[in-house]
């Protein structure tokens, strides 16, 4: 499914300790994730990293499973369902960049079901001190997928209305939330109508118009 840039309504759901209605495994309804919707680059006045930890392909990798499943911030259910999809193969994306300021790449961790790449949570975590990292964002309300754009945090929620196959959402919300103080706080939001004239069926009732005829 193609997510066209969108944003959200101010009570979209997204917030600090959120509840899903579903762990990684198959659901009715939820959010694709929001591939190629925005890019990872630093902004340009980011703070100079330590060595080796630059980031892009110098950022310094964490394992995001082990990250997950050591945080107490998360809720059971997304833990316990936390599995792989094939063989070692878990439904985990992970970006790095600067979003906090903190002179080590923040890293934004999605959970995602197997089946249809519903994003059901997005975590950011920011390095404490040596090798820890604590949770500074949680968004936990399913169908939900977080990137990270120029230094601010772009949270992606796909709206479905009664009977929405999980392809087809009747809209969707984005909302960027920019790092202020010790948190992130909402900067911006916008929401998007999708068309019913496309998907499965277009509109019901709706016919082509008849070509002309030819001389």
């Amino acid at each position: 499914m193609s997510i066209t840039a969108v944003a959200g309504l101010a009570a979209v759901g997204v917030f600090v300790a959120g509840c899903s209605t579903g762990g990684t495994g198959s659901r009715d309804e939820g959010a694709a994730r929001a591939d190629g919707s925005s890019s990872n680059a630093p902004v340009a006045a980011s703070p100079s990293y330590p060595a080796g930890e630059s980031g892009g392909k110098d950022a310094k990798r964490v394992d995001p499973i082990a990250l997950l499943k050591a945080d107490p911030k998360i809720r059971k259910q997304v833990k316990d369902d936390l599995k792989p999809c094939a063989a070692d193969v878990y439904p985990v994306d992970t970006s790095y960049g600067n979003l906090t300021n903190s002179g080590s790449p923040d890293i934004v961790v999605n959970v995602m079901t197997c089946g249809d790449a519903v994003g059901i949570g997005t975590y950011v975590y920011r390095r404490a001190s040596g090798e820890t990292y604590s949770n500074v964002f949680i968004a936990e309300d399913g169908a939900v997928y977080g990137t990270i754009d120029r230094g601010d945090l772009i949270v992606t929620r796909q709206v479905y209305a009664k009977g929405d196959p999980v392809a087809y959402p009747s809209g969707e919300d984005v909302i960027t939330y920019r790092w202020s103080g010790n948190k992130f706080s909402q900067h911006d939001w916008i929401h998007n109508d999708y068309s019913k004239a496309v998907g499965e069926g277009g509109i019901e009732g709706a016919e082509p118009a008849p070509s002309p005829p030819s001389d």
